[in-house]
């Protein structure tokens, strides 16, 4: 991140949960690219002492909701307290309340965090599946996230799609034949999530994790 003349290097302390799913590499990778300090972790105690969470995943809501089960309450409890969490791709599903997906695996209803009231749904029988590759961001409202970003194109897997309670959660939508939430945030904006994969978005990606390690220094 540039800075200005006579300023010092701001870096943020960011821990990843590790929590059995995700390409965690390439996301702690891409976050020290943006200048942050990285832990990759399994023990909710660090969430305590951590200026930002990162919850990344891929795969099935309900692996990814029993698997986080052991960090439900922390992760709660940071939102809650004003840390900034990151959730990306199925991070970011994992943020909401139920998801279709579940329910078409009859597997019943399964509950995310609840940390962006919403449901996930799944494209359309007539649209391929799943969404996978580059595709337009175009910016809905202001957020620190998406500072300097609009009209920038990001890296895409994904079969289901977020659908929030309340359209101000919305930051960002793309269009797939529908046009979707590609980036959302609760109420109080420190918790938010990018449905694309930001550490494979190549420049856009880098400035949006950037604008997020800055969320967390100034925290």
């Amino acid at each position: 991140m540039e800075q200005g003349p006579g300023t010092m290097e701001r870096t943020a302390s960011v821990v990843v949960v590790d929590y059995g799913l995700g390409n965690l590499r390439s996301a702690v990778s891409g976050l020290e690219r943006a200048g942050a300090a990285v832990e990759i972790s399994d023990d909710p105690a660090t969430f305590e002492t951590a200026d930002g969470i990162v919850l990344p995943g891929v795969g099935a809501f309900r692996e990814g909701v029993e698997n986080a089960g052991p960090y439900r309450e922390a992760l709660v409890e940071a939102a809650e307290s004003g840390t900034p969490v990151f959730g990306i791709c199925l991070g970011m599903q994992m943020l909401l309340t139920t998801s279709e997906e579940a329910e078409r695996a009859g597997e019943g209803e399964v509950t995310g965090l609840d940390c962006i009231p919403g449901t996930n749904v799944r494209f359309g029988d007539g649209q391929k599946v799943p969404h996978m590759g580059w595709n337009e961001l175009s910016v809905e409202r202001d957020h620190p996230l998406v500072d300097g970003v609009n009209g920038e194109y990001a890296y895409f897997v994904h079969s289901y799609y977020a659908v929030p309670e309340n359209d101000d959660a919305i930051v960002a939508t793309t269009d797939y034949e529908t046009r979707f939430p590609s980036i959302l945030a609760n109420e109080s904006g420190t918790v938010f999530g990018t449905q694309f994969h930001p550490e494979k978005s190549g420049e856009t990606g880098l400035r949006i994790l950037q604008n997020f390690v800055e969320i967390c220094a100034d925290g």
